[in-house]
């Protein structure tokens, strides 16, 4: 991976904001992610949305692991002109992820339900043998 490679404007990342052509800025570098974007866990809309802008904060909220991160140099395709990059006039806030939210709990109810209705249905079946 390494510096060395293209400069790009913002304005140029920019254009690559679809399905089918996605590159994101993260921490001064390009990467098209385009053939990635079926395999991302987080789905291909939380990468496609992290277009037309600097997504390190993005990247670094997450908590990718160590290993998401050497897959960065697999979609490396240069760097950005980090004077293209309007600046935040407002302080960083901690961010809340209403859609992670909904989506963990989703997720923790797929899990709980099932094993709710074996126990109830193991609890039944002995119950009934005991009687």
């Amino acid at each position: 991976m390494g510096s060395g490679g293209k400069v790009f404007t913002l304005a140029q990342v920019s254009e690559h904001n679809t399905p089918k052509d996605c590159w994101l800025v993260i921490n001064g570098k390009v990467y098209d992610v385009t053939k990635f974007l079926e395999d991302h866990p987080g789905g291909d809309d939380v990468l496609v949305s992290a277009t037309g802008k600097d997504a390190t904060d993005d990247f670094e909220d997450v908590g990718h692991s160590d290993n998401a991160r050497d897959m960065l140099k697999d979609f490396y395709v240069g760097e950005i002109d980090a004077s293209t990059i309007p600046k935040s006039t407002t302080p960083k806030q901690p961010h809340y992820n209403q859609d992670k939210t909904s989506e963990f709990i989703v997720k923790l109810l797929q899990f709980l339900v099932p094993i709710a209705i074996l126990g109830l249905a193991f609890g039944v079946h002995l119950y009934t043998k005991s009687s």
